[in-house]
């Protein structure tokens, strides 16, 4: 099977994407409203871009009826966002925020879901998250006028505690259970890995 991009429908590019770029990690994201409320939202075109300075990126598209989401409006009100990485127990919680919300209702207070003050930042972060960093913008990236690529800088990072040994510098990963976005409504585990000794190349 083969496709020219200019031969298809952005939904068509969409669902081609969506199917083979996978498993994607999600940014489940809080920003603070200009009324105080708390948003939590999950993006899954998202990734790190590098260590120095400690850049992500994630995308945020209109809603279907134009709308520009909470997340957008807040960022871009305030320049601050706490990026989030959802493990299993946290994952029909991160999956329901993906709802339509009014903006004057805060996911997190709905949901349950816990929040701590941030240590470099107006925006508080999901307390039982297993990994948070702590963000500013570093670029915003208007893409078509229907979507904005959102680079932000890491400030400060906060881990759960018994995920992360502290001398070697390096994840528990028998205890981490992150998940990853498939496509629509479906998710993957990662408890299913594999090692391989290192790659020798010729020389």
């Amino acid at each position: 099977m083969e496709y020219l991009s200019t031969d298809l429908s952005p939904r068509e590019r969409y669902k081609i994407l969506t199917s083979f770029v996978l498993p994607r990690p999600i940014a489940w994201v809080t920003t603070r409203g200009e009324n105080g409320v708390v948003n939590a939202a999950p993006f899954s075109f998202f990734n790190v871009l590098g260590e120095d300075p400690p850049l992500c990126v994630f995308a945020i598209n209109l809603r279907p009826d134009g709308r520009v989401k909470d997340t957008l409006v807040n960022i871009r009100r305030s320049g601050e966002f706490v990026v989030h990485i959802t493990d299993e127990p946290l994952a029909q919680a991160m999956h329901e925020t993906g709802g339509d919300f009014p903006p004057d209702v805060s996911e997190p207070d709905h949901l349950g879901l816990k929040l701590t003050p941030s240590r470099t930042i107006g925006v508080p972060r999901l307390s039982e998250a297993p990994f948070a960093m702590e963000c500013k913008i570093w670029q915003l990236i208007d893409v078509n006028g229907d979507r904005v690529l959102v680079l932000g800088e890491g400030l400060a990072f906060h881990i759960r505690d018994e995920l992360w040994d502290t001398e070697k510098m390096r994840v528990e990963m028998e205890l981490f259970h992150p998940v990853g976005r498939m496509f629509a409504d479906r998710y993957c585990r990662t408890n299913d890995r594999m090692d391989f000794p290192p790659a020798k190349g010729l020389g």
